[in-house]
Formats: structure tokens, sequence, C-alpha cells
């Protein structure tokens, strides 16, 4: 496992310390995954949030890997971010419904029937069976070609859905009665925006977030530190794009950035009050981007 560890580590051009938090965190979590898979009939299903920038898709992807070579358990990774509408249908959206709809991000800017109908295939598939599972390309903020989709072989015996919002339950509706930031204040004074939001989450996502059989969160330390992280983001994605070729014209930059988070702030900092108490696994992360805790019912174990 030691080798493994290593070799995703420099695959995700991570620090070599870093392999110290593969085997506090990461290795116990692969390990009470894999208990509570083995004594399942069919796969089980993992979801992982987090804020932007706390490392969502970097422990799916360990997790998979670490479940595969330590405990031959097969996964799949699935980003809720690959489910987001095309820009046609958010742009629609923006036209019935909300112009702030145009963005992609918030609950209502997911194709949740896609999600669903994925889970569905997956679980039910057999050794022949192939699903494809969806991408979505951010620097050209819309859905990726089928026939450039990841074809997965056979049923998993894990699925793992990352994304900032999985597992979210929606606020009190008094809750959404004040503007949380400039965003909200400026282009959705009458609530309209986020109360569609919220109905969303109420509604279709809770459809899907309702199969969880298991929930880990990476707790931000707080919601200011979200600005610093998603930026870090962006460079990452302007220099793998620099390196293939590709055009960097829609990667943000910090004002973007600045502007985009708002967005998801409202939804950010209730899930940093409100999920840590029934998450079956919570990683606490500190200012330096650190996890530093272990905590929940499933390490306990």
């Amino acid at each position: 496992m030691e080798n493994v560890s290593r070799e995703l580590i420099e695959r995700h051009h991570l620090p070599e310390n870093f392999i110290e938090t593969v085997n506090d965190y990461y290795l116990p979590l692969t390990k009470a995954i894999a208990g509570k898979a083995r004594n399942l009939n069919r796969p089980l299903f993992v979801g992982i949030n987090g804020a932007q920038g706390t490392g969502k898709s970097t422990l799916a992807s360990f997790l998979c890997e670490l479940l595969l070579h330590g405990f031959q358990l097969r996964s799949v990774e699935i980003s809720i971010d690959d489910l987001y509408l095309s820009k046609a249908a958010r742009n629609a959206l923006a036209r019935e419904v909300h112009p702030l709809l145009a963005v992609r991000g918030v609950p209502g800017t997911h194709n949740i029937d896609l999600g669903l109908c994925l889970l569905e295939q997956l679980a039910s598939a057999d050794n022949h069976s192939v699903t494809a599972i969806p991408r979505f390309d951010k620097a050209v903020d819309d859905c990726c070609l089928e026939d450039t989709w990841v074809q997965f072989q056979g049923r998993p015996d894990v699925i793992i859905l990352e994304g900032w919002c999985v597992g979210a339950r929606p606020q009190p509706v008094a809750d959404l009665q004040e503007p949380i930031n400039g965003l909200e204040r400026a282009r959705d004074g009458d609530g309209r925006w986020r109360r569609y939001v919220n109905d969303q989450l109420a509604g279709p996502y809770q459809n899907l977030f309702g199969l969880l059989d298991l929930l880990v969160m990476i707790r931000a330390p707080s919601f200011s530190c979200v600005y610093d992280w998603r930026l870090l983001q962006e460079e990452k994605l302007e220099r793998s794009r620099r390196l293939d070729g590709l055009s960097t014209t829609a990667v943000m930059g910090p004002d973007q950035v600045r502007e985009f988070i708002m967005y998801y702030e409202r939804l950010t900092t209730w899930q940093l009050r409100e999920m840590p108490s029934r998450t079956d696994a919570l990683l606490e992360m500190d200012q330096n981007h650190n996890i530093t805790a272990f905590l929940g019912d499933l390490i306990a174990e």
C-alpha cells in the first residue's frame, strides 16, 4: 500500500509529506468503507462533501485506488460537478426562472435524473455491462460529448459521489429572508433565486442524497478559506490546460473567483453548521489546508 500511496501522491502533484495524511486519515477511512462494502450484496454508496478546494476529488481518487489494491474492491468515482446541466439548459432556466441560474453550481443546475439513472445502471450491472460516466468541462462551462465519457465495466463494489453540496439538506424557510452577501443583495433582492435553489434541494436532490449509505465530510475551518482554495484550483486548471495545449480563456481570475464563490456562500456556511453532527466520518481541516482530525461513528466501529 505504501507504493500505491506514493505513486498517487506523485500523480496528484502533492508534497511528499502528504503520506502522513494518507496513513493517518485516508487509510483508516478506506478500511472502514471496505468493512461496510463487504457486508452488502450491492454497491455501497458513499458521499463526500466539502467546500470548494478541500480536496474531495483527491480523497475520492485515493479511496478508489486504496480499496482496489488493499481490499480488492472495485470502485467508481462520480463528481456531482459532472452532472451539471448544459450551458443551453442553464440559459433556459435563466430566462424562465431567474437570471442567476445561468451560472453552474447551486442546486437546480444539475441533472439529477441523469445521476439517478447512472446509479441504477451501476447497481444493476453485471460483469459484461458497460456504464458511461458523464463528464463536464469547466473550462468551457459545458457538458462533454458523450463519446468522451469514461466507460466503467461491470458492477462496482463501492460508488463514490463527491461534491460541494453532496448530502446537503435544505435550509429552514426563515433563513432565506435576508441576503447573505453582495450578490444576493444586488441580484436576488426578492429572494426568488434562493427560494428556488432551496426548493430544488428539498425535492429532487433528496431523492439522490437519500440513497447514500455513508456520508463523509471534509470540513473547512470557515468560508473565508474558500476564496484562496478556489483560486488555487483555477491556477491548477490553467496550468493543466496549457500543458495539454488547450484554451484557458474560460479559466477564472481573482475577481471572477471572488464573485463566483458568492453563489456558494449560503449553502456552504449552512453545511458547515448543520452537517457535521450527522456525518458518518468528519475530516477536520485547518487554515493551512491540512487534515487534523478524524471524527465520527464510522471510525469508532
